[in-house]
């Protein structure tokens, strides 16, 4: 079994609910597979949209999962999930009703055209470093940087623990 951090964000409404419901409704279609077992999930921290136009907060979080999933098969299943909450990719880093991430997949670094791990934006984004220092203090990315000294040398960002 793989260790896996998995990013959670919602900030708009769908059919599933508002975008902490978004959130727990993903959480429940994680655990729901066969092959994932979810281990543990963060605090959820509302955010200031990274993105074009004026957009509402985010709710983030981050799942700890263990998985037998290969890498791309995951991002299948995450992205399957995303479309069950009707998320829409028409523009990059718009609002949505459900953004699921492979932020790091046991100690592997992964670079292909469909999947970057740990994901690329992992060091400068607040609302990732957080949720995974809730989960794991002492936790390191695949290069050896302590995730809590990234966080420490982060902009806060406007986010808050809810």
């Amino acid at each position: 079994m793989n260790v896996v951090y998995i990013g959670l964000g919602s900030n708009l409404s769908g059919a599933m609910g508002e975008p902490k419901e978004q959130l727990e409704r993903a959480l429940k279609a994680l655990a729901s597979h066969s092959q994932i077992a979810l281990m543990d999930v963060s605090s959820n921290y509302r955010t200031k949209a990274v993105g074009p136009g004026s957009q509402p907060d985010y709710i983030n979080a981050v799942a700890l999962i263990q998985t037998a999933l290969e890498p791309l098969i995951l991002l299948d299943h995450l992205q399957f999930i995303e479309h069950q909450h009707e998320r829409e990719r028409t523009i990059h880093w718009g609002a949505r009703t459900l953004d699921l991430d492979i932020l790091m997949y046991g100690a592997l670094t992964i670079e292909t055209p469909r999947l970057t791990v740990p994901h690329p934006r992992i060091k400068e984004r607040a609302f990732v470093l957080a949720p995974l220092l809730d989960l794991n203090p002492d936790l390191l990315l695949p290069n050896g940087q302590s995730v809590a000294r990234l966080l420490a040398n982060c902009p806060e960002q406007g986010i808050f623990k809810v």
